[in-house]
């Protein structure tokens, strides 16, 4: 559940920051012309610049805070068998995907997971723990990095930055909409125009308000991407590969990733409504690689 969560979260962050910023530069006074006439193809261009340059931000940076974030080693020469064939692994569905070779990387923990990101196809970063190379044999980690590659040959990153811009841009055009309503209902009888505190707390809260909604359309994509990558994952590794990882991950008891990190994960942590998951239930997901192979339950 690491990939997407640490994603949305980065963008939350940078929507916070520029609405600081704009505040001050002293874009809301820019755009309240005599009072509050605001000009809204203005509003809605400032918005899609800050919007839409917030979530590539947040994808440019999506391989840098994943490494430090779980303290994941890249595999520059390959140090033991275990390294050899990962990297192997890792290169041959590459290929048969399509797509450029990623970095591989190892990160410590005891419980078995496995995240892939990056801005493009052929520059991703694909990372596994450690207890997930102990605790699964050859062909089931097979399976997980099959799903790792199928979400970087999907291009689900790009996909999910653009997606994530549209909805940034209209978070920030409806908060700052709110904010000058509230405003105005607040001065409504003074004499002095323009914008107020007022303007300021309301855009803050209304940014946060429309960005934690704006995050369940982001779960939702993540969760129906997740239904993709297993069955690219079927397709690159063998579905009994792909079912048999799953099932294998279904009998551990699953950690999350860091919280920026969890829409990447090959799994994610139960307990958690399903309006704010990033990945569906590993019930569901099996069950629908069973039934497009054809195969009994």
């Amino acid at each position: 559940m690491k990939r997407i969560t640490l994603f949305v979260l980065t963008n939350l962050a940078v929507l916070l920051v520029a609405g600081f910023v704009m505040e001050l530069l002293g874009v809301p006074e820019w755009l309240a012309s005599k009072g509050y006439g605001v000009g809204l193809s203005g509003l809605l261009v400032m918005s899609a610049i800050f919007g839409m340059g917030g979530s590539f931000i947040s994808l440019a940076m999506s391989k840098w805070i994943a490494k430090r974030s779980v303290g994941a080693v890249v595999i520059t020469e390959p140090r033991t068998q275990t390294e050899q064939w990962l990297m192997q692994a890792v290169a041959r569905h590459a290929q048969a995907a399509g797509i450029g070779m990623p970095e591989v990387a190892i990160y410590e923990h005891p419980t078995p997971n496995a995240f892939a990101t990056g801005a493009s196809r052929d520059k991703a970063l694909v990372a596994v723990s450690s207890g997930l190379l102990r605790g699964m044999t050859a062909d089931e980690v097979d399976g997980v990095l099959a799903h790792e590659i199928s979400h970087v040959a999907n291009g689900d990153m790009v996909t999910l930055s653009l997606l994530q811009g549209v909805l940034n841009t209209f978070v920030i055009f409806l908060s700052y909409l709110v904010g000058i309503l509230v405003d105005s209902f607040l001065r409504r009888g003074e004499n002095d125009r323009g914008p107020g505190i007022g303007a300021f707390v309301a855009r803050m809260l209304a940014q946060v308000a429309f960005g934690v909604l704006a995050s369940l359309i982001v779960m939702w994509f993540s969760r129906h991407r997740e239904f993709r990558a297993d069955a690219g994952g079927a397709r690159l590794a063998t579905p009994g590969r792909m079912i048999a990882a799953l099932e294998r991950l279904r009998t551990r008891e699953s950690v999350a990733l860091p919280e920026s990190l969890a829409a990447f994960g090959i799994t994610t942590g139960k307990g958690v409504s399903r309006l704010f998951m990033t990945h569906p239930p590993l019930e569901e997901r099996i069950e629908r690689l069973r039934a497009n192979a054809g195969l009994a339950a």
